[in-house]
């Protein structure tokens, strides 16, 4: 039956199709091949951002000790020759998530242009919407939680108040050839956010829709609302989790699932919450409530914290029940 194979032509919501996408073992084919590339060539460094963030220490004991002695000259260098590399890294981190924001974009563009349907393009691009997949499963892996990330922001921040007033004494910094204050600033920006990550993808597939205004909104809701009805009958169908070769494939699924559930929310006007989304929201919360807790917990976070409409008006009262 193929890679991709449709299981349902709608749902009791009037949904649209359903489909099952082998986010396994989707090759490209040649007319994939040249954006395929390109996002490859990204996605080849997650592994080791994801590892550099899982083995970052940050500077919280050398930051303390410097700031509860101020005249210990000491403790004050031993502080910033600890923060200074990690910014190094920190760096390379927010310049990973803008080739992330670029690579995501190029997707949507692939995905939603004329003439074929959002839908005809998943059917014919499965590669691509494997890699779209990806970025999601990225975004939302647990070593990219607010934890880790606290780390990041305050160890930033000390060495953006730190430098400020070490340029004010005229000393002499020669970390600002790799991290001048233009860059400074947009990284402060990034690192302030709960998610950084996340966040970035949400505002660039915003912006992809404000750029792109001759494309029609339903293009991109479509492809998000698709996936998120994928992976939720991925999920919740034994005859179709039973082909997956690795258990983590599941667990691919339901972060998928939730992040474009988010990208949904953050661009559709009316947001995946609202009984007129196309996206089954009391569904989707009910297969991932069925997996295991510590699987889902994070997930089901992500669903309360990092949406734009949950709180709305609009949005059923059940539901808002079911993510409490």
């Amino acid at each position: 039956m193929g890679n991709l194979l449709k299981v349902l032509t709608c749902t009791e919501l009037e949904q649209g199709p359903n489909f099952f996408l082998d986010f396994e073992n989707a090759q490209p084919t040649d007319c994939e091949r040249e954006v395929w590339n390109q996002v490859n060539t990204v996605l080849q460094d997650s592994e080791s951002i994801l590892s550099g963030l899982q083995a970052y220490k940050g500077a919280g004991q050398e930051i303390r000790d410097a700031i509860q002695n101020p005249n210990d000259m000491l403790l004050q260098e031993r502080a910033w020759n600890s923060v200074c590399p990690l910014v190094i890294r920190l760096k390379k981190f927010y310049g990973f998530s803008l080739r992330l924001e670029k690579a995501l974009q190029g997707l949507l563009e692939s995905l939603t242009c004329p003439p074929y349907t959002p839908t005809q393009h998943l059917e014919k691009e499965q590669a691509l919407a494997k890699q779209f997949a990806e970025i999601l499963h990225f975004t939302l892996v647990p070593i990219l939680s607010m934890l880790v990330l606290n780390d990041c922001s305050n160890d930033f921040s000390y060495y953006r108040r730190t430098i400020s007033r070490n340029r004010i004494n005229n000393m002499n910094l020669d970390i600002e050839s790799e991290v001048n204050n233009e860059m400074a600033n947009r990284m402060s920006l990034f690192y302030a956010e709960a998610t950084p990550m996340l966040k970035t993808l949400s505002t660039a597939t915003t912006n992809f829709v404000t750029e792109n205004k001759t494309l029609p909104l339903e293009n991109t809701t479509d492809v998000l609302s698709t996936m998120a009805s994928v992976c939720k009958v991925m999920l919740e169908t034994p005859d179709y989790t039973s082909r997956f070769n690795s258990e983590d494939t599941l667990l691919f699924c339901m972060r998928v699932m939730v992040g474009v559930i988010i990208l949904y929310d953050h661009v559709h006007p009316n947001g995946a919450f609202n009984k007129s989304s196309k996206i089954d929201m009391k569904g989707c919360i009910k297969v991932l409530k069925e997996q295991p807790a510590d699987n889902v917990e994070g997930l089901l976070n992500a669903l309360k914290f990092t949406t734009k409409h949950l709180n709305d008006e609009s949005t059923p009262k059940n539901i808002r029940t079911m993510l409490q």
